[in-house]
């Protein structure tokens, strides 16, 4: 693995040194280090037998379109074209954001006490078309990907099942959920970040970043 790589965090906001950002974001080191030491270990990793660079970064560039963060699909699709993926995937990612677009979380809870809180909501999967273009193997990544974005709460066995028949073996499910998991912490670090660049300059003194960031709420935008 990789550790020589650009901290990912500060290329997606575009971060220079010195900048009330930069400051802000050194003040939580151990949170700096570990957010970048999960990027590298997830899209720098040196075991890729089970889940290959352009399967990640295809999957990190449509979670990113999902959130709505377009600088940092940017940042992805560049490591797809770094991995020698095929030129018009990128398109085709974003044709299948766009059609999984909704806002979330929604989906049906299992536990009956939860239940009115189910709220109905888009089930997506790849188009017949899409899927060909994509290939079964990273369609089923997607629609994966899509249900841990807005409907987790329907994760469930058969889901998993659908991966392991489209090729996927168990070590690369686990590789996929933590992708996807990383992803929503990475964005939402990143959203937070993005509200307080226009105001570290007045309240550098009193924001504390780690803390802010944590529990802000991403809106995923229909």
């Amino acid at each position: 693995m990789s550790n020589t790589k650009p901290d990912a965090v500060d290329t997606i906001l575009g971060i220079v040194p010195g900048s009330p950002l930069d400051a802000l974001r050194h003040r939580r080191p151990i949170t700096r280090d570990n957010t970048q030491a999960s990027y590298l270990a997830l899209f720098h990793a040196d075991q890729l037998e089970d889940a290959g660079l352009t399967e990640r970064f295809a999957v990190a560039v449509f979670v990113a379109l999902l959130h709505g963060n377009q600088a940092a699909a940017t940042f992805y699709s560049q490591g797809l074209e770094e991995a020698d993926a095929e030129p018009g995937l990128v398109a085709w990612l974003r044709e299948a954001a766009a059609a999984g677009a909704a806002q979330g979380p929604y989906g049906e809870y299992r536990e009956p006490g939860l239940r009115r809180e189910d709220r109905p909501g888009l089930r997506w999967t790849a188009a017949p078309e899409l899927e060909e273009a994509l290939g079964t193997k990273l369609a089923a990544a997607l629609a994966h990907a899509h249900l841990l974005v807005f409907r987790p709460r329907e994760a469930s066995p058969d889901g998993l099942d659908a991966l392991v028949r489209a090729g996927w073996s168990t070590t690369g499910i686990v590789t996929l959920s933590q992708l996807v998991a990383f992803l929503a912490y990475q964005l939402r670090v990143i959203a937070g970040l993005e509200l307080l660049a226009g105001d570290t300059a007045q309240e550098t003194s009193t924001t504390d970043a780690g803390d802010v960031v944590e529990t802000k709420t991403v809106r995923i935008n229909a």
